[in-house]
């Protein structure tokens, strides 16, 4: 999982542009009909919609084990993660989810049913997390990954998680462990929602 960077605004002349900024033809400002500023091109009134990007992923495992994998990348480099990333265009959910697990993992998945959704405002995310089986434990690291390995529920890093929302998925497939039968989950409240810095959630 990585994080878009934030909007910056136009390039001034004590910074240089960097890659994301918009051209220097757009400005903010609340388009005709419209309640919120876009970026809105000054040439041609083309409007510049900034919307949410979806992070699909996957609870995998073989047998009892949980696949888990080091985080070759910033943001949060050398913290362990659960295969996700964002979707490419073309390919549903499921797809990014299986590719995401070949990419760090080098896993083959098969995706089981949906696991949880969370809506993670603060960095314009959505993330669409699976339960999903190996295929096979021939697993190894890919190019975003240091190390992957396949763990107990007992030796899962707690305290080297490398975001919330590996967090919630990880205590969410707990709670729906042999269950075929759940609603899917959602951004937790209660003490689940204040796991951060990470640590065990209490009563799994």
């Amino acid at each position: 999982m990585s994080t878009p960077p934030p909007f910056v605004p136009p390039a001034s002349p004590d910074r240089p542009r960097l890659p994301w900024d918009p051209p220097e033809h757009f400005e903010k400002r609340v388009p005709d009909g419209d309640n919120r500023e876009r970026l809105v091109c000054a040439r041609c009134e083309f409007i510049h919609y900034q919307n949410p990007k979806i992070v699909a992923g996957a609870v995998c495992t073989w047998g009892d084990k949980i696949l888990l994998a080091k985080r070759a990348i910033e943001p949060r480099k050398g913290f362990w993660t659960l295969p996700a990333g964002y979707m490419e265009l073309g390919e549903t959910t499921e797809q990014a989810a299986e590719r995401e697990a070949r990419e760090e993992a080098c896993a083959t998945i098969e995706i089981e049913r949906l696991l949880a959704m969370y809506s993670v405002a603060r960095i314009g995310q959505v993330q669409i997390m699976y339960r999903a089986r190996l295929v096979s434990d021939d697993i190894a690291p890919g190019v975003e990954s240091e190390a992957v390995a396949l763990v107990d529920w007992a030796q899962i890093p707690w305290d080297q998680l490398a975001f919330p929302t590996v967090v919630w998925a990880l205590a969410h497939f707990h709670d729906a462990r042999g269950k075929t039968d759940f609603a899917t989950y959602s951004n937790p409240t209660g003490d689940l929602a204040r796991t951060w810095p990470p640590r065990k959630p209490a009563g799994v």
